[in-house]
């Protein structure tokens, strides 16, 4: 007789309550590291498991996204027993339909982004769950109501997760007004981190340092899962609906520019930057890495642009604006032939020039865009511990001293900024007058 292979989850507290809740809309929101993910994605497997036909959906603001997070947690947690035991098979996709897992008792659970909406949005649903839900718009959300109409089960269901945001996020609001039930969870939600008798395990009292050693706005939502907005915001006009876009062709006659920020124990960070026949800029790459040297990044970005036997497959950088490290400089031009120019790294001057970029234009657009999905590896080791691992991460924590709103005399708080820098770099290069580089 063969042994049967058993999967063992047991959820508290608000994790808890999911699997209870019935309500349409339900956001799980909390700190970093209390269990959401889990939580919702072991929902969605037991009513697949529950429900012979039930159609399900894992999706997030981007496919890119999901790969090195909820699908992780899924193969590696949720579903594992069931895909070893033959209970869930994977299906790739065709032209015509979604990545998904089929369960044999006619149960699917696709898996899908809103950047690719058109084969998951052709569907019906009696279970959605959204990952990182504050990163979508109302309109996705609306947009993935209307496939809540399957009818495999006695209710139907969108279940979504997310750290907290700013306040004023239109999520949040809509917790605020009744419409999306939130449950908050907490770190003793997570039996990993917290034991049955309320101590800490070892992991967790290593795990919560970690976010104690966090500051501003990122140790409020993380560690302690408050929706608070950051006082004194650098680029206080950014707006991730305006200035954070889908990834898009570049055309071959766009000005292409390289910025880098060396580091190691804190991120190397290297920015590609497109600029359109208007002078708009677009960081399109990047590479956001700690603990490698300069030579490996180097081989790293050789690799994004040229093919197998070493050809070009984009446009080479006009120029490659460094920090000022000239050892680290060298490094860089001996491993990919490619000569640097120092940066302009005047703040004042640097943060003002940035700082118009953002500001919406007559023409109804910026001068600066984010494009989606930009990191080339994304560094768990920084995940982990709640720092960004992004440039568009650094964003909104990038903040004047004691929340001011800034003058000539002083400078943002130094932390988290290695993409600040170079970005910085970026538009002082093309926009302080005695530093500009005018592309034709």
């Amino acid at each position: 007789m063969t042994t049967p292979v058993i999967h063992r989850y047991r959820p508290r507290g608000a994790c808890r309550d999911v699997f209870t809740c019935k309500r349409d809309e339900i956001l799980l929101s909390g700190p970093a590291g209390t269990g959401k993910s889990r939580a919702c994605l072991e929902k969605l497997h037991v009513m697949a498991l529950k429900y012979p036909g039930m159609r399900g959906l894992i999706v997030r603001k981007t496919l890119a996204s999901l790969g090195s997070t909820a699908l992780v947690t899924w193969r590696e947690k949720v579903a594992a027993v069931a895909i070893e035991t033959g209970v869930v098979m994977f299906y790739g996709g065709s032209p015509q339909e979604a990545a998904q897992y089929r369960y044999d008792n006619g149960s699917t659970i696709t898996i899908g982004g809103m950047d690719k909406a058109t084969k998951i949005m052709s569907s019906e649903y009696d279970v959605v769950y959204v990952q990182e839900a504050t990163e979508l718009t109302l309109s996705d959300w609306d947009h993935i109501t209307t496939r809540l109409r399957n009818g495999k089960i006695p209710y139907q269901q969108i279940i979504a997760d997310c750290n907290p945001d700013r306040p004023t996020h239109w999520l949040n609001e809509r917790c605020n007004s009744g419409r999306t039930l939130k449950l908050e969870s907490r770190h003793e939600d997570n039996p990993t981190l917290v034991n049955d008798d309320g101590t800490y395990t070892i992991s967790g009292l290593s795990y919560l340092s970690k976010l104690d050693a966090l500051t501003g706005v990122r140790r409020q939502r993380l560690r302690f899962g408050l929706w608070v907005a950051a006082e004194g915001i650098v680029y206080e006009d950014y707006d991730p609906v305006i200035h954070l876009i889908d990834q898009r062709p570049i055309p071959d006659d766009w000005a292409r520019y390289w910025v880098i920020d060396f580091g190691y124990t804190n991120p190397f960070v290297l920015q590609w930057w497109a600029e359109d026949h208007d002078g708009r800029l677009y960081m399109y790459r990047e590479i956001y890495m700690t603990g490698k040297l300069t030579e490996d990044h180097a081989k790293t970005a050789l690799a994004q642009v040229t093919d197998r036997r070493g050809n070009w497959t984009e446009p080479k950088p006009v120029a490659i604006i460094c920090d000022h490290d000239a050892e680290d400089r060298a490094t860089f031009t001996k491993h990919t032939q490619l000569p640097t120019t120092a940066a302009k790294k005047g703040k004042t001057k640097g943060i003002q020039v940035t700082q118009a970029r953002f500001k919406v234009q007559k023409d109804g657009k910026p001068r600066i865009y984010f494009m989606r999905d930009t990191v080339v590896k994304r560094d768990t080791s920084l995940s982990d511990v709640g720092k960004p691992t992004s440039t568009v991460e650094e964003l909104t924590g990038y903040v004047w001293p004691d929340g001011k709103t800034g003058d000539k005399a002083e400078e943002p708080v130094k932390e988290d900024d290695h993409g600040m820098d170079d970005m910085r770099y970026m538009c002082a290069h093309r926009d302080t007058r005695e530093y500009a580089v005018r592309w034709i």
